[in-house]
């Protein structure tokens, strides 16, 4: 096996369609573009160009406080849909607040200073027409369980109260944080697979908690009746509480709310502890919350923003959730964009909402058995247990099922932070194996056409006689570079190897099409220049076809296109087909020198 010898008439041949060498760029210039790219990939400061400093003052304020660009287009017609929206939100939020409250082991009445200023605070700072903030299952669960872990509820409570608020704080100083400096990107490390199994687990933790801590309560034929005619959160509350009010059920056992005092939110700043051995507790609470209520936060949001036709910001998000943590801490979207919302005004309605409650009207929740709550609780959580997402993840990726079902797996012997941990590290792995060990395809002509495409996807795309071209499927890097060398290597033999058992013509070309090689560093050039020999040592020709622009700057800059000679590199796999063909067709067989040859370009 070999190449040949020839050589070209120099006229008649045309050198076109070369592949360019993009000019040198400063490293600063290009250290300057990527991390615009990386911080801010949105251009957040086109808006301020060529304005008067009065105009940037206004946009820098609309920027922060988005409701100073939406109040003025204000109209009746909205406030009437934010009214029916913002009440039918409040009827939700006050049973669920009380309720998650109790889930995280919490004085009740928190549940609805929670559903006071946050809302207020999203209004003025959120870019989500649609989000209705306020308290979150998945966030009181954790802060259960994690804290629960320290600090015992029911025999130390006002140290455990204090490392909630503390947790809550850090919460918010971190989401806030992640926005401010533009590392928004982070959230993005939780897959899609990663928050439908926190979504499953939390549900189950509660579920699992929720019932056998309330069997008793379940017994009663009470609070069975109960069970049977609620059609709905409020309704169930307002039914219970008159239930036990006219039986007297509570001196028979039904326990309830009990006492809540009237008033808005006092201060609790004075409340924070930021001394140990508690503090770190707090700290990663309140961070393990923060990503997981931003992940949910912000997947909601787009999610009906895209329904809408409108783009919200998801550094302004991190900004604006992580503030109303800071000064009070989602799941009531889809009821607030179900009932016809049209902007945050439909907070402002749930908060005033909930001020009246705190003001005027938590008495009433005196006979609110503890059942409805546990109800209410339960009913969430069979929300939260998306088996249908679980299908979804089966019938598209596999691999993402398997996060999922691993990670749920795994928090049954664990806790919901380690299976939270697991859900990371297992996509974090996957991230690495597809870094590590790209996929590489072997390449054919579809019929009638200058087209090459993967031969398993395109089953009638035929191969070239003697040519074997292969397709790097991803960027090459130190991570993938000695695995790359290896593969092709391997696919050199077997291509030799099928070419001996069919008695074909010989190979004498490898084309690399390195369209989707986006970049490459210097583990990759060594690599390139490895092939290289291995090709060189078999007799085979190493043909380059489309590489980037930063690939061919980095391949000129290491001198390996002088290595390789840049008639060698091509445009697209279509020309350097042709070249090939050219060579094999024109050529003797065996012969030929590399330093007596030029590389035809096909026009």
């Amino acid at each position: 096996m070999g190449n040949t010898d020839c050589v070209y008439p120099t006229s008649n041949v045309e050198y076109a369609h070369r592949v360019a060498i993009p000019p040198p760029q400063p490293f600063v210039k290009s250290l300057k573009y990527n991390l615009k790219e990386t911080f801010f990939p949105d251009d957040p400061l086109r808006q301020f160009k060529n304005q008067p400093p009065s105009r940037k003052l206004i946009l820098g304020l609309q920027y922060f406080l988005p409701i100073l660009e939406w109040a003025p287009r204000y109209n009746l017609e909205f406030l009437k849909a934010d009214l029916i929206a913002g009440i039918t939100i409040a009827s939700l939020a006050i049973p669920q607040g009380i309720s998650y409250a109790k889930l995280a082991n919490l004085p009740p009445i928190l549940g609805l200073y929670s559903s006071f200023v946050p809302p207020l605070v999203y209004a003025m700072m959120g870019s989500s027409r649609d989000l209705a903030v306020g308290t979150v299952a998945v966030a009181s669960l954790l802060t259960a369980s994690m804290l629960g872990n320290e600090v015992n509820a029911n025999e130390n409570p006002k140290l455990y109260l204090h490392l909630a608020f503390t947790a809550t704080f850090f919460a918010g100083v971190f989401q806030a944080s992640l926005g401010l400096l533009r590392l928004g990107f982070i959230v993005d490390f939780l897959s899609h697979a990663t928050i439908v199994v926190e979504m499953g687990k939390c549900g189950s933790w509660v579920l699992l908690s929720v019932l056998p801590s309330h069997h008793q309560i379940f017994h009663q034929e009470t609070t069975k009746v109960l069970l049977d005619i609620s059609n709905g959160t409020l309704t169930s509350v307002v039914l219970g509480s008159l239930l036990v009010y006219l039986t007297h059920a509570e001196r028979h056992g039904v326990q309830v709310i009990g006492h809540l005092k009237k008033g808005l939110n006092p201060p609790s700043f004075g409340d924070l502890v930021f001394v140990s051995p508690h503090l770190t507790t707090a700290i990663k609470t309140g961070i393990i919350t923060g990503v997981i209520a931003l992940a949910e936060g912000i997947a909601v949001g787009r999610s009906f923003a895209m329904f809408k036709n409108y783009h919200i910001d998801g550094n302004k998000e991190m900004i604006a959730i992580g503030t109303m943590n800071i000064v009070g801490p989602f799941s009531r979207s889809a009821v607030n964009f179900n009932a016809g919302c049209k902007t945050a005004v439909s907070n402002i309605v749930m908060a005033l909402a909930v001020m009246m409650t705190l003001l005027f009207l938590t008495p009433l929740f005196h006979y609110t058995p503890l059942v409805v709550l546990s109800s209410i609780i339960i009913s969430a959580m069979l929300g939260l247990i998306d088996y249908e997402a679980a299908i979804h993840l089966w019938n598209v990726d596999k691999f993402d099922f398997i996060v999922c079902i691993s990670a749920y797996v795994g928090v049954v012997f664990g806790s919901v932070e380690m299976g939270l941990v697991l859900a990371v590290a297992i996509s974090l792995l996957r991230v690495l194996l597809f870094v590590a060990r790209p996929r590489t395809f072997i390449l054919g002509n579809i019929p009638n056409s200058i087209i090459y495409r993967n031969v398993e996807q395109y089953p009638n795309a035929s191969t070239v006689p003697g040519v074997l071209i292969l397709e790097i499927d991803a960027p090459i890097y130190f991570a993938n570079s000695s695995y790359l060398r290896e593969r092709i290597s391997r696919w050199i033999d077997e291509e030799e190897d099928r070419i001996k058992s069919s008695a074909e013509t010989s190979l004498q070309y490898v084309i690399l099409d390195m369209s989707a090689v986006g970049n490459i560093d210097t583990s990759g050039i060594s690599m390139f220049e490895e092939v290289k020999k291995i090709t060189d040592r078999r007799g085979l020709k190493l043909v380059l076809a489309n590489p980037g622009s930063e690939v061919m700057k980095k391949l000129n800059k290491s001198k390996f296109i002088e290595n390789i000679g840049q008639e060698w590199i091509f445009l697209t796999v279509g020309e350097a087909v042709a070249a090939c063909n050219f060579m094999l067709h024109t050529c003797k067989p065996n012969s030929m020198k590399d330093d007596q040859s030029e590389a035809y370009n096909n026009v």
